[in-house]
């Protein structure tokens, strides 16, 4: 009878212990803020994201980057797409472009963003861009990233540029994607202009002008405010009106700089002029500060509100920075060593900077030279959210980068491919720029041109700036990468150029292998 009491008696002491703890979901789900900055370089920053610390790192004050990289994991071979939205429709599902097929920028419903050519006739792509439902012709239906977070347990919050569906389809509005709050997001991935007492791009106060305007920020109409500190101030009152939702939160906090137009912010655009630098350059250097600032004043309200050690915040940029044209200086090479920029297919249009900070998991700072990809995104914040055994209807990607956060090995030198897949026209002339189709394998790199079926190949190890084509020299790589990327495409059923001439499919990268 004795035994039984004290067994009796451990058993309700044991009860009671357990049940004093938070329940599992409260102890696993963290806290997510996504910090998406708009066409930002590799260089465009105080934090080097390379072996060495470059005269661009000196130009510019980016100093809670440099905070966050302290406390946090700094990627120095991160990389997106060329151009936006298939940089974003990449992480809110998972898929790579070629298999998304939304791989140019959307805006028009039922119209392509192509510029005409001579020679090729571009593809019939998803010009609809990402949509909740599968009616929308030209189109690609997805489960989403922030539906999944929604429906595991978190609210979800977008601030600043979406960019997912074209204007008039469902996908145009993030509400329809799976967030709870939106806040300035629409179709439209550019903007009229920055400044309050532009309207933001709205012809009248008070008013939303198409498709430029920013649209739900009326209350700032007419006000001298910059829109990074009026998205930034936005966030944080979301913030806190989320407290009374009592569940996690997932903010995704997307930038609209440093996008054009190039307008000063004019907290930080003085000191940048009396540095004697050209007025496109001082522009753009304070609207880095600003959203600098605006990575800071997140930062503080976090730790201001003892948030700070259950949230994980992402940064990064949608693809390279902007050097073909509205910059000063020479163009192409505002994100020297790497070659070119935005709409590229060399470093310059896709390598880009990024840093994560994951309290209690990862100990800053450190460095990671592991090559990752917007597409892993996706994955890796949906394991970071503990969200186990999820459905999609489409086939992911990306992989998690979650085990390299934990100081663990994600590639061997050749066992992981990135693709980029590009078989549209972007506008602008310049290096890298046209319909490509490229692979990265380890350190070999392969860009292969529809309209000529010129092969590139270079080893990034020892040619960041791509400037010694290594093709004729090493024509078994060329076949073996040739073929890994003509295997993938095929794979997913990629989009193709054409020929004008002939009507004819331009050639898959390893056609002239077979």
């Amino acid at each position: 009878m004795e035994k039984n009491y004290y067994c009796l008696l451990i058993l309700n002491i044991l009860l009671l212990t357990f049940s004093c703890f938070p329940k599992e979901d409260a102890l696993v789900k963290p806290n997510i803020i996504v910090f998406i900055v708009d066409d930002m370089g590799w260089q465009d920053s105080s934090v080097p994201f390379w072996s060495n610390t470059t005269e661009k790192n000196k130009l510019y004050y980016t100093p809670n980057m440099e905070r966050l990289a302290a406390e946090g994991v700094k990627f120095t071979q991160a990389y997106a797409h060329a151009v936006c939205s298939p940089s974003r429709t990449s992480l809110m599902t998972g898929m790579n472009p070629a298999r998304h097929k939304v791989t140019n920028w959307t805006l028009l419903k039922d119209v392509s963003q192509d510029h005409s050519d001579e020679i090729l006739e571009f593809p019939d792509w998803n010009i609809n861009g990402l949509q909740p439902v599968d009616s929308i012709n030209h189109s690609v239906s997805a489960t989403s990233l922030p539906k999944l977070l929604q429906e595991n347990g978190y609210h979800t919050i977008h601030v600043g540029k979406a960019h997912w569906g074209a204007m008039g389809t469902p996908g145009e509005d993030p509400l329809n994607l799976g967030f709870d709050i939106n806040i300035a997001g629409h179709a439209a991935g550019g903007l009229g202009s920055f400044l309050g007492e532009k309207n933001f791009g709205n012809k009248e106060p008070g008013t939303h002008t198409k498709p430029w305007g920013v649209p739900g920020l009326e209350k700032y109409h007419g006000d001298t405010v910059n829109l990074t500190d009026v998205l930034t101030k936005e966030a944080i009152l979301a913030l806190e009106r989320a407290k009374e939702v009592e569940k996690p939160f997932y903010l995704y906090l997307s930038h609209y700089t440093v996008h054009i137009p190039l307008e000063p912010d004019h907290r930080f655009f003085k000191k940048y002029k009396e540095m004697g630098m050209e007025e496109p350059e001082a522009r753009y250097a304070s609207m880095v500060e600003g959203m600098d600032k605006s990575l800071g004043n997140i930062m503080n309200y976090l730790k201001n509100n003892d948030l700070d050690k259950n949230t994980i915040i992402l940064f990064m940029s949608d693809n390279g920075g902007l050097s073909a044209e509205a910059r000063g200086g020479r163009p192409h090479t505002h994100n020297s060593p790497l070659n070119s920029g935005k709409g590229s297919a060399y470093e310059g249009g896709i390598r880009v900077p990024m840093i994560v900070k994951w309290p209690g998991v990862v100990e800053g700072p450190r460095i990671s030279s592991e090559y990752v990809i917007i597409d892993d995104f996706f994955p890796s914040i949906l394991e970071m959210a503990n969200v186990q055994n999820f459905q999609t209807i489409q086939e992911v990607d990306g992989v998690s980068f979650v085990p390299i956060l934990k100081g663990k090995k994600l590639n061997s030198s050749d066992e992981r491919a990135l693709v980029w897949h590009y078989p549209n026209k972007w506008g602008p002339e310049g290096p890298g720029i046209g319909a490509t189709s490229t692979i990265r394998m380890g350190d070999w790199k392969l860009v292969y041109w529809y309209k000529t079926g010129e092969l590139e190949l270079f080893n990034l190890a020892d040619d960041i700036g791509e400037s010694h084509n290594l093709a004729s020299a090493h024509p078994q790589k060329v076949k073996e990468m040739a073929t890994a990327l003509g295997q993938y495409l095929r794979s997913v059923n990629a989009d193709r150029p054409k020929f004008l001439l002939t009507g004819e499919p331009c050639p898959w990268p390893d056609e002239g292998f077979n």
